[in-house]
């Protein structure tokens, strides 16, 4: 039975990979919960950092740092995309790359060049095929974010929107809503949006300055761009895990419909192979 030794080799290579995508699933609901609490546990300093902005943002002190100050013209902008460094994660790359690349389209089709800083390995291979220009990444971030490793590619390109040479920040990540659902998301860092922020906290505080306005803002700007990235790597993180256990459960599910589908086509060759040596039999009995 030629035919049924194929179906037996089919039916023991979909097994072996029923079992690597349980176990895959297995793994990542356990990280899963671990990057939803960290996720969470990051989000209280980042809400109340947006809600002292906002209040800033309102004040009118003597000094207005340019972290606040909106440019007349918009000649280049920076992007810092959020990616995952593993795939086997369902669509969530492609959806953040597809909204991320509707986002530069944006900006060519106005002739704004673009600069920007990757996080994650994907997007990174996937902006160097396209050759865009990135002029800093950061790859192999673990499954936990780590400080360290973002503060350095995320102030270069801070340091350029400072000196001048972007007019606008904009950071692109997968926003975690639910287990079944994770959003790709854009926010602009800088300038900050004043409407936005005064929308969401709309009542306002009287500040006192101490040393002065400079340094307290240099620090708190400084302080809500590393809380607004690591929010959006943690995010992105909790996202990863939770499409990949999805992808995951849904591979082990689809590898157990196919062995159904192979056992039930295998017994039919059996039965067909039977059928017909007994036939064989019956015929040379009868011809005897």
């Amino acid at each position: 039975m030629a035919v049924g030794k194929e179906i037996r080799t089919k039916i023991k290579s979909v097994e072996g990979t029923q079992k690597i995508t349980r176990a895959m699933q297995m793994v990542a609901t356990s990280k899963m919960r671990k990057t939803q609490a960290r996720m969470r546990a990051a989000r209280p300093y980042a809400e109340k950092v947006r809600e002292v902005m906002a209040h800033v943002a309102e004040t009118n002190p003597d000094f207005k740092h340019p972290a606040l100050q909106t440019r007349e013209s918009v000649k280049r902008v920076g992007v810092i995309l959020v990616s995952s460094d593993k795939g086997l994660c369902g669509g969530l790359n492609a959806n953040v790359l597809r909204t991320f690349y509707q986002l530069v389209d944006g900006w060519s089709d106005k002739g704004v060049e673009v600069d920007v800083c990757c996080f994650g390995q994907k997007g990174f291979a996937a902006l160097t095929r396209l050759k865009m220009n990135v002029v800093s990444s950061a790859t192999q971030l673990g499954d936990t974010p780590q400080q360290e490793k973002l503060i350095g590619p995320a102030s270069k390109i801070v340091r350029s929107y400072l000196s001048g040479d972007i007019d606008e920040l904009h950071i692109v990540y997968s926003k975690f809503v639910n287990t079944m659902k994770q959003e790709p998301k854009i926010e602009q860092l800088l300038p900050l949006r004043t409407e936005e922020l005064e929308s969401e906290f709309p009542y306002s505080w009287d500040y006192l300055y101490e040393p002065d306005v400079r340094s307290v803002l240099d620090i708190l700007v400084r302080r809500y761009l590393e809380s607004v990235v690591f929010q959006a790597v943690a995010e992105n993180m909790a996202s990863e895990q939770a499409a990949r256990m999805v992808a995951m459960k849904a591979a082990t599910d689809n590898a157990a419909q196919a062995i159904e589908r192979l056992k039930l086509t295998y017994n039919k060759a059996r039965q067909a192979a039977i059928t017909t040596e007994l036939s064989e039999i019956v015929a040379g009995a009868a011809a005897v």
